[in-house]
């Protein structure tokens, strides 16, 4: 499945007209197979994110339980954020919707989410907190975590065996050495890794324990001086320093997939969907990819990541509280997250069922990397400092061409802090 990890830009700015008033619970709460008879349940969910037997299946099990009818809406994530605050704001908003992780505290915090804290309760005691973080605003759930991806190591198998390797690293150590030893008995590029590729930043830093922010009296500043920060950039550098790839452009420019599909590259850092992007660049390549989880500094304890996802949640001005909590407890149980992985390769939200994913190389290869995942700080003053140009682009670049972490963070800090006092 091809997902498109979308960060929240704008989307506080664009939050101020969801009313925090709250449905008014006109459905109340009705029991028996057919105590919603009548009514229809409408669910937004974006392009790709449902696989047809999920979801053929999940919707005979809602009818068949509560009586009611259920409308799937498929949206673009192209232009999805000022319809989804457009519609949160009307009378009749979707009922249930499915929404970025990076976006859920912004909308939370405006009050166009409704708290599903009693859903918690009933249901989520077991979702794997790393995931479920992004759902939790000033102690309240207001989402259910759904499912994330996260980058993996997409390797050259026959670049791999060429140079001796006969098994994939564990650790961070293995993994440098093994490319080191590509770069000494192969003519490969060892590893493409641009200097930009900022969401594998984020990932290092989440394995340092750091974080890109920190509090400053009422207000968020950068953290990009923290000596946690500065030792995931150096990680960085050790690594782009085996690569040929430019240190002052991302992972799309050029597209990392389609330099690797030429059969020269060793490995590179990314999302499983790009073996279909190198696949469709060059079919012959399709033989030689593998895939295996970052690895960090013990064999234990795979490299912190990115958890990019989705998450579920219900409009606070939904009519069909009720009903849409039935929904969630269908969607959301473990025979339909189960589901959803084996058919969607995605990560569900309780680790308990990633037995789902065996038979899924790249899917298992993400797995054991989620529990100590992360995202982006969840404030709403973070979305302004994603718009190009991304500060932390230009902090790795400085860092990449030889600067020390401090200078660069010093360098890139009145435009970070800048962004982070925009009003929202």
């Amino acid at each position: 499945m091809k997902r498109k990890l979308i960060a929240a830009i704008g989307v506080a700015g664009m939050l101020v007209s969801i009313a925090a008033c709250g449905g008014d619970d006109g459905d109340k709460k009705k029991s028996g197979a057919d105590g919603f008879k009548g009514e229809t349940l409408t669910l937004w969910a974006m392009d790709g994110s449902t696989p047809d037997g999920w979801t053929k299946d999940v919707k005979t099990a809602f009818e068949k339980k509560t009586g009611a009818k259920l409308k799937l809406e498929v949206q673009d994530w192209n232009g999805i954020q000022p319809k989804l605050t457009a519609a949160l704001s009307e009378e009749n908003p979707p009922d249930v919707f499915e929404i970025g992780n990076t976006q859920t505290a912004a909308y939370a915090k405006s009050g166009g989410l409704a708290d599903l804290s009693d859903l918690k309760e009933s249901i989520g005691s077991d979702w794997t907190d790393s995931i479920n973080k992004s759902t939790v605003v000033d102690g309240k759930q207001y989402a259910a975590p759904w499912f994330v991806l996260n980058r993996v190591v997409l390797y050259n198998k026959k670049v791999w065996a060429d140079a001796g390797i006969k098994k994939t690293p564990k650790t961070r150590d293995e993994f440098y050495a093994d490319l080191k030893k590509i770069g000494d008995k192969t003519d490969a590029e060892p590893i493409y890794l641009p200097g930009q590729n900022w969401y594998h930043f984020v990932g290092l830093v989440i394995g340092q324990g750091g974080e890109l922010v920190k509090k400053d009296g009422d207000k968020y500043v950068s953290n990009l001086d923290d000596p946690k920060v500065a030792k995931a950039a150096e990680t960085y550098k050790k690594f782009q320093a085996l690569s040929k790839a430019p240190k002052n452009k991302d992972e799309a420019t050029p597209q990392q997939a389609e330099v690797f599909a030429k059969g020269k590259t060793g490995a590179f850092i990314g999302m499983s969907w790009e073996a279909a992007t190198a696949i469709k660049a060059n079919k012959k390549i399709e033989k030689d990819i593998g895939y295996f989880t970052i690895p960090g500094d013990a064999a234990d304890k795979p490299e912190g990541v990115f958890l990019g996802g989705s998450n579920l949640a219900v409009a606070a001005t939904s009519k069909k509280q009720e009903l849409a909590k039935e929904f969630l407890k269908i969607a959301m149980s473990d025979k339909f997250e189960g589901q959803l992985a084996k058919e969607g390769g995605v990560i569900p939200n309780k680790q308990a069922l990633e037995s789902n994913l065996k038979g899924n190389p790249a899917a298992e290869a993400m797995a054991p990397a989620a529990a100590g995942g992360g995202i982006t700080p969840l404030i709403p003053e973070w979305a302004a400092v994603e718009n190009e140009p991304n500060p932390i682009k230009s902090y790795l670049t400085a860092v990449m061409n030889g600067e020390s972490p401090a200078d660069a963070a010093k360098k890139v800090e009145g435009e970070f802090n800048k962004r982070l006092s925009q009003k929202q």
